[in-house]
């Protein structure tokens, strides 16, 4: 009846947690919720301004597929102000969030059976929209006791005649972890020399919490810039995620090829959208600032919370705004078997939502969006507690 390609694809495991976290609030309990990935702050106010200003104007018609001349400049010199490259507003294209951005280089650049590598745990959406386009996505694991590291040689192992593309995820989303440019770049000297795209994903570019060498652009653009793809987002620096405002940066061809896709499917992210994101790439950074610094005390409490209990172990993210804890010392419970039996259960009976770990290819984790109140947070963290206090009698129980 439908397509074959949706039977390869599985639907997001962030979405169902929520769902079933909304179901519970309607029934009329404090839910305590983690799973999105969102900021729970307002969009700053000068970039909300520029909404209503838009909207004051009409500026409420189509514009060109590309997005606006003015916002593609105003990105173009964002990145020349960070990462000291050049860019050009042709190879600047607007985006509705950073999955527009990368599901447009999917369908540009794979071709049915093509390889792309990429690591875990990772974001849901990198290996199923490969899988969408009939492309095969190849997975290398990396591991908490590294702090979730990529090791160059494990990607560059992987490569096959088949890899078109790496795709590189930093910070990264579930594990806050941080690809810096001593590892990016044996990638890519690995990919330049076989012709393979290298597509970085850098929504959270601009929430890491300490000093990291991390110009993963001028590291592509000094070595590969002829096949490399950026996709960046408003969504996460500027609490911007039901804006929906994201961009990809890529040579101008490929661009060119995106533009076809989007003039052929959605067409022009939304004009209102676009003034606001202007404001906020081109205005005072202030807020992403606040929101920075407000999440690092958010990870360090939530994180000293949690580890307090010895059966939780957890890598303090690098960037982001998530925990990914390794719940394994509490499995076997009660008849639990997976990260998503103690999901359902943490739901069930403590009424906190998080997301299990097998959505990331990661059982026997969680991961916790620290986007939240400090008061949400630590209420979440006691009922989290209490419920894996609540397993320890069986645990030792089930150990004699």
């Amino acid at each position: 009846m439908f397509a074959q390609r949706l039977a390869q694809v599985s639907a997001s495991a962030t979405l169902k947690a929520a769902a079933a976290a909304e179901a519970l609030r309607r029934a009329g309990h404090k839910v305590v919720d983690f799973t999105a990935g969102e900021p729970d702050f307002p969009t700053p106010e000068h970039v909300k301004a520029a909404g209503k200003a838009a909207i004051d104007a009409d500026f409420t018609r189509y514009t060109a597929a590309a997005g606006i001349p003015e916002l593609r400049d105003a990105i173009a010199t964002r990145y020349k102000g960070q990462y000291g490259v050049d860019i050009t507003t042709a190879e600047v294209l607007l985006t509705a969030g950073g999955k527009q951005a990368l599901f447009n280089a999917a369908l540009a650049l794979f071709d049915q059976g093509d390889e792309v590598i990429t690591h875990a745990p990772y974001w849901p959406t990198i290996p199923e929209q490969v899988k969408l386009v009939g492309g095969k996505p190849v997975i290398v694991q990396t591991r908490a006791d590294e702090g979730f590291a990529v090791h160059p040689e494990a990607i560059i192992a992987a490569i096959t005649p088949k890899t078109k593309a790496i795709i590189i995820n930093s910070p990264c989303n579930p594990t806050g972890g941080l690809v810096d440019e001593a590892t990016l770049t044996p990638i890519v000297d690995a990919a330049a020399k076989r012709g393979i795209w290298i597509i970085v994903d850098l929504c959270y570019e601009q929430l890491i919490y300490d000093p990291v060498p991390h110009n993963l652009v001028k590291v592509l653009f000094d070595r590969h810039r002829d096949r490399t793809v950026i996709a960046g987002s408003a969504s996460k620096s500027y609490a911007m995620t039901g804006w929906r405002c994201g961009w990809t940066i890529a040579p101008k061809e490929l661009t060119a090829a995106f533009n076809v896709i989007q003039g052929q499917t959605t067409s022009n992210i939304t004009s209102i959208t676009q003034k606001a994101a202007l404001a906020a790439v081109s205005g005072s950074q202030d807020a992403v600032t606040m929101m920075l610094n407000e999440y690092r005390k958010r990870r360090d409490n939530i994180h000293a919370w949690l580890t307090a209990h010895p059966a939780i172990k957890c890598v303090k993210p690098k960037g982001a705004f998530y925990l990914f804890p390794d719940i394994s010392g509490l499995l076997g419970a009660e008849g639990m078997k997976s990260s998503a039996d103690f999901a359902q259960a943490l739901l069930e009976k403590e009424h906190v939502a998080v997301t299990a770990g097998e959505g990331f290819d990661a059982p026997g984790y969680l991961r916790i969006s620290y986007a939240a109140s400090m008061e949400d947070l630590r209420e979440g963290a006691t009922r989290i507690l209490r419920f894996a206090e609540s397993l320890q009698p069986a645990r030792a129980g089930a150990s004699r």
